[in-house]
């Protein structure tokens, strides 16, 4: 069977990994539907949305340079209203001053337990 750019085909997905997940097409070839192509949302885990074994629809985006299928599911899903949500918010990495400030504290003070040990020789 001829896979050509536009086609609809039924596929089972055979593995799934963390950028995406591969696609058995009649016929035995194998496509990726790449974490990108699996919805309109954010994908932060392909495994939220395919589990090995599931039968999709996919459409056939291409072949890269190297021949190999590329299959979106996206691509045959209506865009939601309103645009896609927003994507989580990463928090901003402390600065560098605030990290050193923080080692030097916790070196003066040994550590989190508040510096000295129970049990310890006192002075006169």
């Amino acid at each position: 069977m001829e896979l050509e750019a536009g086609s609809i085909v039924e596929g089972r997905v055979v593995r799934v990994t963390d950028f995406g997940a591969f696609v058995e097409l009649p016929g035995g070839e194998q496509g990726l539907v790449h974490i990108s192509q699996i919805a309109h949302e954010f994908v932060r885990n392909v495994r939220d949305f395919l589990n090995e074994g599931d039968i999709v629809q996919v459409m056939v985006k291409g072949r890269d340079p190297k021949g190999r299928l590329d299959l979106s599911i996206k691509d045959l899903t209506p865009a939601p209203e309103g645009g896609p949500p927003p994507r989580p918010r990463r928090l901003p990495k402390q600065s560098p001053e605030f990290e050193n400030k923080l080692k030097s504290f916790l070196r003066g003070t040994g550590g989190f337990g508040g510096g000295k040990k129970k049990g310890g020789k006192r002075k006169r």
